[in-house]
């Protein structure tokens, strides 16, 4: 991975908005990897790619501080996966639109169902509110859990699918099911968090479904549609893939395949806490889109965009 660290660091200090003319200098098997895996061939839903190279690491986070690991090694990397599969992208209503998130515990918020908590995080499509959903996410793990048992758990609607009924998956493709904002979404929005929808959860070629689906956040307002979400999130838990990251481990997820979560752990707040590194990537921006956005990287907020899709 030597030839991945020096095209990352000559990348970190100032991302480029176009890298296409540097993708060919990713190294061959880690580029195939990629490819292949975006090619959408298989039912996994993700591919993990190991011995990433993390760099010098300050302390681990408490609060939130966006720019901690400005020009770090690991943007340029990170820039270079997502750009391969479509383009980096930022989302102007999360975290001010940065394109880099850092995952790690923030006191205070231990119980929050986003990436600063320490509870159980239960299956969920990123962003399952949004128009312009990531059709991948990445994320880069530079350091465990103390006790090293933190899971990233993944599950592929094509393996859970085969679990459920005729009927139950005819309830889940019918658009009827309504979506809250995740709380990172709507953490400067006064009163109920609003919602998406109305939506399909399984959408698609019957061979190749997709999935837009968050045990958190999903609805149905009838019993059948209920009895629907109650019986995916099963077949969801039964298939589902464990992944317990170490430092250098990179697993990039499909968003439309899988769902993923985290399981619990136990903060110190001692500097060593568990501590990863999230991208977006999005295949295509429309233009009219493309035309609204105040970064060329970065989405609209919701506000300006609400009910365009």
């Amino acid at each position: 991975m030597g030839e991945l660290s020096a095209l990352a660091a000559h990348l970190s200090d100032s991302l480029p908005i176009v890298a296409s003319g540097l993708l060919m200098d990713l190294p061959e098997g880690m580029r195939k990897t990629v490819l292949d895996f975006g090619a959408d061939e298989g039912t996994d839903g993700f591919c993990l790619l190991r011995g990433v190279p993390v760099g010098e690491l300050p302390k681990t986070p408490q609060a939130h501080e966006a720019h901690v690991l400005d020009g770090h090694p690991t943007n340029g990397t990170l820039m270079l996966v997502a750009d391969l599969l479509g383009s980096l992208t930022g989302y102007q209503d999360e975290k001010s639109g940065a394109l880099f998130h850092d995952v790690h515990p923030v006191r205070g918020e231990e119980t929050r169902i986003e990436n600063s908590g320490s509870v159980a995080f239960d299956f969920h499509t990123e962003n399952v509110h949004h128009p312009l959903r990531p059709d991948y996410l990445g994320l880069l793990c530079l350091r465990q859990d103390h006790e090293r048992i933190a899971a990233t758990r993944v599950s592929s609607v094509r393996d859970a699918l085969p679990l459920l009924t005729d009927e139950q998956v005819a309830e889940l493709r019918k658009p009827q099911f309504h979506s809250l904002y995740p709380t990172s979404f709507a953490r400067n929005i006064a009163g109920p968090r609003p919602s998406a929808g109305p939506h399909p959860v399984i959408f698609g070629p019957a061979d190749r479904p997709f999935m837009r689906f968050n045990s958190h956040n999903t609805q149905g307002s009838e019993p059948e549609a209920r009895a629907a979400l109650r019986a995916l999130t099963g077949a969801l838990e039964e298939v589902c893939r464990d992944l317990v990251l170490a430092p250098g481990d990179l697993v990039v997820l499909d968003n439309h395949v899988v769902v993923h979560g985290r399981s619990a752990f136990t903060p110190r707040y001692d500097g060593r806490d568990r501590w990863l590194r999230r991208f977006y990537s999005l295949r295509n921006t429309p233009l009219w889109a493309q035309r609204m956005m105040w970064h060329p990287r970065v989405l609209p907020a919701m506000t300006e965009i609400r009910g365009v899709l």
